[in-house]
């Protein structure tokens, strides 16, 4: 357009302002983790806003747990954290027996914390792949995750049934005893997990970009994590070694030796870092239990009565599940149904903090901070 001379001086006033520009992040953009949305408000790249919206994944848990018997509803709580469906199973297991009053065997105990641990690796592997690509073009730690997931997934399969739902757990123990070979098979197992998580280690941690890109991201105190509801590995990298399974121990946890790895500053790295440490503790866990687990024994309570009723009563358990603290309240007024089934998510409770912790942060690293919280929407919208 040409502008003619006694038009110029009208132009030179003329001040451009700025407008803030919102972008949409998901439902099925693939940056973003699970059936999830967020709204990011940007001025040029940085964030001056997010709304995060959930309930896609939305199928009343709670609800048909408190209209199922107390067996039924097994099979839906593996699928609240689907990437570790046993450790789920495993607090809602705790939580009716303490209801009930039921003790479980020796053998089991040993078997659900083998069980859980396995779950805590499988999802962490899944993190330790997805967050490699979130930070840019790091496919190579899918493939390293997914090998090892498969490994797992297939003795998983091996052990209960069914690779990603297993539905193994039951009240009062373990649907059934494990396979001959499980010993070997598992100790094979193992030394594949280390070698995957050295591989890991070595693709992301031993590379500079990735470093340079995580390393001070959106630190975080303890106390202001404490203060938002943050539990998990998330807590663990402001510094404060907090883990359900040392502070309050659970089944066979009092007789386990293991570390609690922490981070420094509570950014970015630190949580993944943290992630990638308590993998090695869990290894560690799985061979104490093989080595100290009864060779043979009970795997499942003969006491148990055909038709659980529970009169009254009311509890709240709670485990070191693999985003945080998951916990379950449970309450019975009679019958065999519960009267009131209550889920405490990590996730939900982790992705509440999103909005303070991506304000003030570039679009770009919006999505790694999202990546940095490991958040499964099965137990978000529940």
């Amino acid at each position: 357009m040409t502008v003619w001379p006694e038009q110029r001086s009208l132009v030179a006033d003329v001040e451009f302002d700025t407008v803030d520009m919102t972008i949409n992040i998901g439902p099925q953009h693939p940056a973003t983790h699970g059936v999830f949305r967020m709204v990011l408000t940007i001025d040029g790249e940085l964030v001056v806003d997010c709304e995060p919206y959930i309930g896609y994944l939305h199928r009343g848990l709670e609800k048909l747990s408190e209209n199922a018997d107390y067996r039924q509803a097994m099979g839906w709580w593996d699928r609240t954290d689907y990437l570790a469906g046993m450790a789920c199973e495993f607090t809602y297991c705790q939580a009716v027996e303490k209801l009930a009053g039921i003790d479980v065997p020796e053998r089991a105990e040993y078997i659900r914390v083998m069980m859980t641990e396995l779950s805590r690796i499988n999802s962490h592997f899944l993190f330790l792949g997805a967050f490699g690509a979130d930070v840019g073009s790091f496919g190579t730690s899918f493939i390293y995750a997914w090998r090892e997931r498969e490994r797992i997934y297939d003795l998983f399969e091996e052990v209960a049934g069914d690779r990603m739902f297993p539905t193994y757990f039951r009240i009062g123990g373990v649907t059934m005893d494990l396979p001959e070979n499980f010993e070997s098979r598992v100790r094979w197992l193992l030394g594949s997990i280390e070698q995957g998580l050295e591989d890991l280690d070595g693709l992301l941690t031993g590379n500079e970009i990735f470093v340079e890109r995580c390393r001070g991201l959106n630190p975080m105190t303890t106390e202001r994590a404490i203060a938002l509801g943050i539990t998990g590995p998330c807590l663990r990298a402001t510094g404060l070694p907090w883990d359900l399974r040392k502070a309050e121990p659970y089944g066979i946890y009092d007789r386990m030796k293991f570390d609690i790895p922490t981070g420094r500053e509570g950014d970015v790295f630190d949580r993944y870092f943290v992630r990638l440490s308590e993998m090695y503790q869990s290894v560690k866990i799985v061979e104490q239990c093989l080595s100290e687990m009864p060779k043979s024994g009970l795997i499942l309570n003969p006491n148990l009565p055909k038709t659980l009723r529970i009169e009254s009563g009311e509890t709240y358990v709670r485990h070191e599940g693999t985003k945080g603290e998951y916990g379950i309240y449970a309450m019975a007024r009679g019958g065999v149904k519960p009267y009131r089934m209550k889920l405490r998510s990590p996730s939900f409770c982790n992705l509440s903090a999103l909005r303070e912790l991506v304000v003030g942060n570039y679009v770009a690293d919006a999505i790694i901070i999202l990546g940095s919280l490991d958040i499964v929407l099965g137990e978000v919208d529940k």
